[in-house]
């Protein structure tokens, strides 16, 4: 792996929420969100299914816009997707193309870069997901867990300074669940690049977070910021059995089974 991945983007990503509240006719989704992601770390935003995460991580993307309040990337507010990005969805089977195979998925998004460099940038980031030898495979030929890492390949082709990732494990077994966490952060550990992941697991967000942001039921707000203090690297059955993991699980649990949040937001 060439250290050309590892560019001054990659290390000076950091996102900042502030007061941001999504509203759909009379449908408060998001709620007077104020948050940091903090630049070359794991973030994890967590909360009950439906209470708008998936909203939420779309107009951090650009995708959407705020009703209220503002999303800044880098210091500068978003306004569209933002140069720098890159988003990995929990569909891996529709994010891919099926007519293409997988060097050609990979470079779908470099078009705009010649073609030694784009062959460069594709090599990389198949080498980095551990798919080396299968680039002239097609998606219907892999499976779930290896088409995810074909998106998340196409991801890091980019050489984005911010990594979302939507529910990107939802849909894949629990070996590979346990596979594709421990390539997340053996990933970012590499590149330093700045990552948030919305889940509404539990254990998958204590295990990769550096912080997580917790949602409360909708309307949304942010019920609690916990930094978890777990060391790197982390193991799926060592960093489980920790005492920091199984306290940080249990407090995480008791906020997403109902504590009652202020009417004025975060906390």
């Amino acid at each position: 792996m060439t250290s050309t991945m590892t560019t001054p983007e990659t290390i000076s990503a950091a996102l900042s929420l502030d007061g941001v509240s999504k509203s759909y006719g009379d449908n408060l989704a998001v709620r007077d969100v104020t948050a940091q992601i903090p630049a070359g770390k794991v973030s994890v935003i967590v909360g009950p299914s439906g209470c708008g995460k998936s909203t939420l991580l779309r107009m951090i993307s650009g995708l959407d816009t705020p009703t209220d309040g503002g999303v800044e990337f880098n210091g500068t507010p978003v306004r569209g997707v933002p140069d720098g990005l890159a988003m990995v969805f929990q569909d891996y089977s529709r994010s891919l193309f099926p007519w293409m195979r997988v060097d050609k998925n990979v470079a779908f998004p470099l078009k705009h870069l010649d073609a030694a460099e784009r062959t460069q940038r594709v090599q990389e980031a198949i080498e980095a997901v551990g798919l080396g030898g299968k680039e002239k495979l097609y998606p219907w030929q892999m499976s779930g867990g290896m088409q995810q890492r074909v998106a998340i390949a196409r991801a890091l082709a980019r050489h984005p300074a911010l990594l979302l990732m939507d529910e990107p494990y939802a849909s894949v077994d629990a070996q590979t669940r346990a596979e594709l966490e421990d390539l997340l952060l053996t990933i970012q550990a590499r590149l330093g690049i700045t990552v948030l992941v919305v889940t509404h697991d539990i254990d998958e967000s204590v295990y990769l977070a550096d912080r997580i942001i917790v949602l409360s039921k909708p309307p949304s707000v942010v019920a609690e910021v916990i930094d978890v203090d777990l060391p790197r690297p982390r193991d799926q059955i060592l960093t489980k059995e920790d005492p920091v993991f199984v306290e940080t699980r249990a407090h995480v649990t008791s906020l997403l089974r109902g504590v009652e949040v202020p009417a004025t937001g975060n906390r």
